[in-house]
């Protein structure tokens, strides 16, 4: 029984189950945030929620990569050595530190936030790179490997995009808190919660065709 590769494995059919399951619990949160029939209080109960359960998928973005390379390294799928294997999870789980001490912080300092969005460009910009010269030939790795890099990157894309498409939510919410809700203030959170869900469908879309790539394994 090859006990290290079927963990890996395990842990890496993990990953879409924690991805899907957090984004889906975060997504019906949403509804209660935008509710303007509900309390502020249990608006911003819903907000709490949604907050804490969003960490499972962006726990599962962030070890995706990991998993899956170590897993591709047991399997032979890739020629790296065991020591690049060790470097790349110790990296990726002082990222996933990183990621959660700026949740645990409410947003975190500063600093930590810059680096944390810092470490998304870079490595968002390392999977694009890998998946194209995987797809032409520059680097080799399977044919699904290169596509699976590929939407791992726009994963990533979409969730800086997602980030991005919250910041008007804070206004918003920071209003109700201080004044009560009011129809300039629900419209935003309406209007925000509706461009964030396009990104997050999206997102579960390229998750599920990962998965599916990851079991068929198209040469």
């Amino acid at each position: 029984m090859d006990f290290g590769g079927s963990l890996l494995t395990f842990l890496h059919i993990l990953i879409p189950i924690y991805w899907l399951g957090g984004d889906l619990g975060a997504f019906y949160g949403s509804t209660f945030m935008t509710d303007p029939k509900r309390s502020v209080a249990e608006r911003l109960m819903a907000l709490k929620i949604l907050n804490n359960i969003d960490m499972a998928p962006r726990t599962a973005l962030i070890l995706s990569f990991p998993t899956g390379f170590a897993l591709a390294w047991a399997k032979g799928w890739i020629d790296v050595s065991g020591v690049a294997v060790a470097v790349v999870v110790v990296a990726f789980l002082i990222w996933l530190a990183l990621a959660w001490a700026v949740h645990l912080q409410h947003g975190g300092g500063s600093g930590i936030k810059k680096l944390d969005i810092a470490i998304r460009y870079v490595v968002l910009a390392g999977l694009a790179y890998g998946g194209t010269m995987g797809l032409t030939g520059g680097l080799p790795i399977p044919f699904f490997m290169a596509i699976k890099l590929c939407i791992l990157a726009v994963c990533v894309a979409l969730g800086l995009l997602v980030r991005r498409q919250l910041v008007p939510l804070f206004g918003a919410i920071r209003t109700m808190i201080a004044t009560g809700p009011t129809p300039e203030s629900d419209a935003v959170i309406a209007a925000v919660n509706a461009k964030a869900r396009i990104s997050v469908l999206t997102i579960w879309g390229l998750v599920l065709l990962a998965s599916f790539l990851g079991i068929a394994r198209p040469a």
